[in-house]
């Protein structure tokens, strides 16, 4: 059975992808910093939960020890815990909004990603998912026929680009497991409050990438509708 942690997973896409996951035969495991919502999600979904604060070193290896002692190895990491942050316009933003945003959705991956990584080689099929976010895309950021290029979020699209790279390079140097990163694209969470996409639609592209094989492709950029630009 494929053993699957998904951080951030007690709601919105977290949520969808345990569901969608499960159906599948994945033995999942929600990751939230609040134990009651992350039981309660749990409970509702028939998974397990751990406990984790990407924000915090001792709470990630303290879940990677839980996971290690329950299961010996992971072989599904989707890192999705990201927050939006403060939508303050270019002028207004700050070096302290900047940094609430990169303690989750920057730090936070590289912190989950370096503790887990010793049960993910233990894996014989090891795969990372990295949600980023087509506001991160440069190419879809600059394209005017583009939803994302409505929207000028400095913190959180800066974030996104850095998760991507992240993810680029990872994939260039642990050539062993699957790591791409996922744009959800405009889905209607509690994260940004809009979209037009149903939260299924916005998990078809993670449940992809979530699911590859050994010889599935790494280091590439995805929606569910196919590659997009970095």
């Amino acid at each position: 059975m494929t053993v699957t942690l998904i951080t951030g997973g007690n709601a919105g896409l977290g949520f969808e992808t345990a569901r969608r996951l499960k159906q599948l035969g994945h033995k999942v495991y929600i990751g939230s910093r609040d134990a009651a919502r992350g039981e309660e999600s749990a409970t509702k979904l028939g998974v397990h939960f751990v406990v984790i604060d990407v924000t915090n070193e001792e709470s990630v290896a303290q879940a990677a020890a839980e996971i290690e002692k329950q299961e010996g190895l992971l072989d599904v990491l989707i890192n999705n815990a990201g927050i939006s942050g403060n939508f303050a316009s270019p002028q207004e933003i700050t070096a302290s909004m900047m940094e609430q945003v990169y303690q989750v959705n920057v730090f936070g991956t590289v912190r989950v990603t370096h503790q887990f990584l010793p049960l993910l080689q233990k894996s014989a099929q090891p795969v990372i998912v990295n949600v980023s976010s087509g506001l991160g895309s440069f190419g879809q950021v600059l394209n005017p026929e583009q939803i994302e290029s409505k929207f000028n979020p400095l913190a959180y699209s800066s974030s996104k680009a850095a998760v991507s790279m992240l993810t680029l390079q990872y994939a260039k140097g642990i050539p062993n497991i699957r790591i791409n990163a996922v744009d959800p694209g405009p889905t209607k969470t509690g994260l940004t409050g809009q979209g037009h996409q149903t939260v299924q639609e916005g998990t078809d592209a993670i449940v992809q990438m979530a699911t590859l094989d050994k010889n599935g492709p790494t280091g590439i950029f995805m929606s569910r509708n196919g590659i997009i630009p970095w």
